[in-house]
């Protein structure tokens, strides 16, 4: 019989998302993940296959996490829940900047094809349902296509949140893309 396993699951993947995060894929090193974890390894590869599984369990566990902030399904749908998105959803984990999955995009050409995956379908999802908040608003232009702009902008965005830019000056740059696309 063999031992008890002492951690759970989201545990780990809630202490290794920093390090993926500040890191990357390709620099996090096993040792710093299990400092991290407080796992050894044995433990991690016996609750995940090897650090690529963890690095796909963990972005999938990230993006788990912000669609139960409902931040762009909140009701009433519209140009306020996109608002909100973009002002909260790069901030999403205490002394992280910019979005995961957008940091992680960096690295796609070493990444699992499995978290290319995951990504491609998070950002698709993450259109639609821009593109559904933008289309209860009725605007002249086609809500696709704002969609995209908003998503390209939440990109940038994400990247920008990893220099050294103020709070004050990401929130008006936030306020000056919504007083465009409420014209649109």
């Amino acid at each position: 019989m063999g031992r008890p396993k002492n951690f759970n699951r989201d545990g780990v993947l809630e202490k290794a998302l920093p390090v993926f995060w500040r890191r990357g894929f390709a620099d996090a090193s096993l040792h710093e993940l299990e400092l991290a974890t407080g796992v050894n390894k044995s433990g991690l590869y016996s609750e995940f296959k090897d650090k690529e599984d963890l690095f796909m369990q963990s972005l999938q566990y990230y993006l788990e996490s912000l669609e139960k902030k409902e931040l762009l399904t909140a009701e009433p749908l519209g140009w306020n829940n996109i608002e909100r998105f973009l002002k909260l959803g790069p901030c999403s984990l205490e002394g992280q900047k910019g979005c995961f999955a957008v940091s992680s995009m960096r690295e796609l050409a070493i990444l699992p094809t499995e978290s290319v995956g995951i990504i491609t379908r998070s950002r698709n999802k993450l259109k639609r349902l821009i593109a559904k908040n933008i289309e209860v608003e009725r605007p002249k232009m086609n809500a696709d296509s704002l969609a995209e702009l908003v998503l390209t902008f939440f990109t940038g965005l994400s990247m920008e949140h990893n220099l050294s830019s103020s709070r004050s000056s990401i929130v008006r740059k936030i306020d000056d893309l919504m007083n465009i696309v409420r014209t649109l």
